[in-house]
């Protein structure tokens, strides 16, 4: 075994349907995104497929008793597309330099740049073990695949510096949170930062309201086919405008709507009883991550609106203590959300091409660094 164990068994799923649920999920914990369910409905809608240049490659570990001690999230992929950490100037680096980056091994949730584990162990299962045959397993696929690398995309900061202790590269990115300083209300929230930020969020806000938009937070049975009709026509709407492709069918909705009914909070705009626009986020047991955000028509500081302020709103209500509000946006800073690291860690087959970029990755790292202190400063929040 690629631990040295006769203890356990590895295997490769080329379907996580394969994989006994709730095996998997004893696994997975609470994170919604590496959750069974919706690794399922990427695959079962076609979203996240062989077809698609998304070929699941799931390792499993197996211990002596016969269930589940381990899994990871895999992808044998032949691009670089929906992963938001991005690898394109290496691709091409590696190109020019007469090799072939892809196809490449990916660990990830496809299309999602939300933090959580991604090497999940059983919490009852020998720890070190578990994990480091899990990487040894991954490292092993990576060779038997001849892949010019791996790849894992936001971990969490354990997961990270515990795979680079096993000598992947380590990388760090830049995002924007918003955390809850234990608000009681909105209005503690606001309380919170300085009067001209304040009063900057209470006119959008307001403006908001005047308009006539009524908004709602809809969950589990409430959010009905309609409403995922409608939401998918804001996605693709949103694709459309930024140029970009639309990775996630209309079936993936159903999917998640069904399997993780009460994960799903879709903040909904009305004008006149007429749904105009939708934010989709999931939850976990202390975060609400914010994913997909479309509008039919023009409505002023309506985005802010669905996508942070009733995001905040929703955490302060119901207790939890973080929202991630998904990738980019400095624009997030004066509404709360505050630049944050995100993780990846890197495995290069070719030695030459792994030094190379480890020397980059030092820079690049300094850089956002430099970049996340800078950006402190424009903090919204009172100083103490």
């Amino acid at each position: 075994m690629p631990d040295g164990s006769d203890r356990v068994a590895i295997a490769v799923h080329a379907r996580i349907a394969d994989v006994p649920w709730a095996q998997w999920d004893a696994c997975a914990g609470d994170n919604p995104f590496v959750s069974h369910a919706f690794l399922n409905a990427l695959e079962e809608s076609g979203s996240a497929c062989a077809e698609t240049g998304w070929q699941p490659q799931h390792l499993t570990i197996t211990d002596e008793s016969g269930r589940l001690a381990g899994a990871v999230p895999l992808y044998l992929k032949s691009h670089s597309y929906g992963e938001y950490i991005f690898d394109w100037g290496w691709a091409d680096a590696y190109h020019r330099a007469g090799g072939s980056y892809y196809p490449k091994l990916q660990v990830c949730v496809p299309f999602t740049p939300a933090t959580g584990p991604r090497l999940l162990l059983r919490p009852d299962c020998e720890q070190d073990g578990i994990r480091n045959a899990l990487i040894a397993g991954m490292l092993e696929l990576g060779r038997r695949h001849n892949v010019s690398s791996l790849h894992i995309t936001f971990p969490n900061r354990e997961q990270w510096e515990q795979l680079g202790d096993a000598g992947l590269l380590k990388r760090i990115g830049l995002q924007y949170h918003w955390q809850n300083r234990g608000y009681g209300s909105f209005d503690d929230f606001l309380a919170d930062l300085v009067s001209r930020k304040r009063k900057s969020i209470k006119k959008e806000r307001r403006k908001v309201a005047e308009s006539g938009i009524v908004l709602k937070a809809l969950t589990g049975d409430e959010i009905t086919a309609l409403h995922w009709d409608r939401f998918y026509s804001f996605y693709l709407a949103t694709s459309d405008k930024k140029w970009g492709q639309a990775y996630l069918t209309r079936e993936f909705f159903d999917r998640i709507g069904a399997s993780l009914a009460d994960n799903v909070v879709l903040m909904v705009a009305e004008d006149e009883g007429e749904v105009v626009a939708g934010a989709l986020n999931l939850k976990s047991g202390d975060t609400l991550y914010g994913r997909n955000w479309g509008c039919h028509g023009n409505y002023r500081f309506l985005h802010f609106e669905a996508c942070y302020y009733q995001a905040i709103d929703y955490a302060i209500q119901h207790g939890l203590k973080f929202v991630e509000a998904g990738a980019q946006g400095e624009h997030k800073i004066q509404r709360g959300y505050l630049p944050v690291e995100t993780y990846s860690a890197h495995w290069i087959r070719d030695a030459g091409f792994n030094e190379a970029i480890a020397d980059f990755l030092v820079r690049e790292g300094t850089s956002v660094r430099r970049d996340i202190e800078a950006l402190g400063d424009y903090s919204p929040f009172r100083r103490e």
